[in-house]
């Protein structure tokens, strides 16, 4: 193979992150660019246009149509269960998993001070530790969103995204994972490629990192079970340790008012994110059930 075509969207983190995975492979290759639907449409809320897909739908068709020979995907943003036609042929070493707050710390933002994010994952968890804030939503690429940042406000991102972009020069805090449950599959790298393509998948085998592949597996398989009309908050982040998989989750509501937390532990990755899935979902009960039917 001469040149390995990389399928990616055009923001600054995006090319980024497909020249990060073209760096691993040592090869040639070039990138072939991809307008999503999140991409045209960023006035809407993402549980308006399609919630999880919106950035990956099109960049995963450059593969199916030919375009493309892999497609890279932040793993948060890719759906549950994938394309039959394609597999997530590796999966790097994970960047940070954890959320910043950009622009203040946490105990510093005045009373009714603002906070910008789109995410229902991060409002919910914010808002059970400060409920006097106010949470606006906040599109576009991490520029954008950083420069949303001003006295008395603060933006919610992924340090992932600040150490991929090399924006570590910024004031802020970043939050803890036991109060600030991260995306499924946040800070990780998810590369897909035609079932088919044995040659590509062969390449592929060598940039992969075992573990942080377990531990989305695990954490996929806990989002799969909670449905893909789940549309409670919800989050979950998985540890390997000698060969056993320790998953910690939540699930809640919106305004912060309730939040449920579980942990599972065990040697099947599947099993052990399914595990999780249903304690949540038993825990929550009815608060659960109501949200999912309406």
């Amino acid at each position: 193979m001469d040149t390995v075509r990389i399928a990616t969207r055009r923001s600054e983190l995006a090319v980024a992150q497909a020249n990060f995975v073209g760096s691993l492979m040592g090869l040639p290759f070039e990138l072939v660019f991809v307008t999503t639907q999140g991409d045209r449409d960023q006035s809407s809320s993402l549980s308006v246009i399609g919630g999880q897909g919106v950035f990956t739908k099109e960049v995963q068709n450059a593969v199916l149509r030919g375009a493309a020979d892999i497609a890279v995907h932040s793993a948060k943003d890719l759906p549950s269960r994938s394309h039959d036609e394609l597999t997530i042929g590796a999966v790097p070493k994970r960047e940070d998993t954890r959320d910043v707050l950009v622009g203040s710390l946490l105990s510093s933002l005045p009373e009714g001070g603002t906070v910008f994010t789109s995410s229902n994952r991060r409002k919910a968890q914010l808002l059970s530790l400060r409920p006097d804030l106010k949470i606006l939503p906040a599109r576009g690429n991490i520029a954008t969103r950083m420069r949303l940042a001003s006295e008395g406000n603060a933006v919610l991102v992924a340090k992932a995204a600040l150490n991929r972009l090399k924006l570590r020069d910024y004031v802020g805090e970043t939050l803890p994972i036991d109060s600030f449950t991260p995306q499924v599959g946040q800070g990780a790298l998810a590369i897909e490629s035609h079932r088919s393509n044995g040659k590509i998948l062969s390449i592929l085998s060598t940039i992969g990192d075992p573990e942080t592949f377990g531990a989305l597996i695990c954490e996929r398989s806990f989002l799969d079970r909670l449905g893909a009309g789940c549309t409670m908050p919800v989050g979950a982040i998985c540890k390997v340790s000698g060969g056993n998989f320790h998953v910690d989750g939540f699930v809640g509501l919106e305004d912060g008012t309730r939040l449920w937390r579980a942990s599972c532990t065990g040697e099947d990755p599947i099993v052990c994110g399914r595990d999780l899935a249903e304690k949540l979902i038993e825990m929550s009960g009815k608060d659960f059930e109501l949200r999912e039917r309406s």
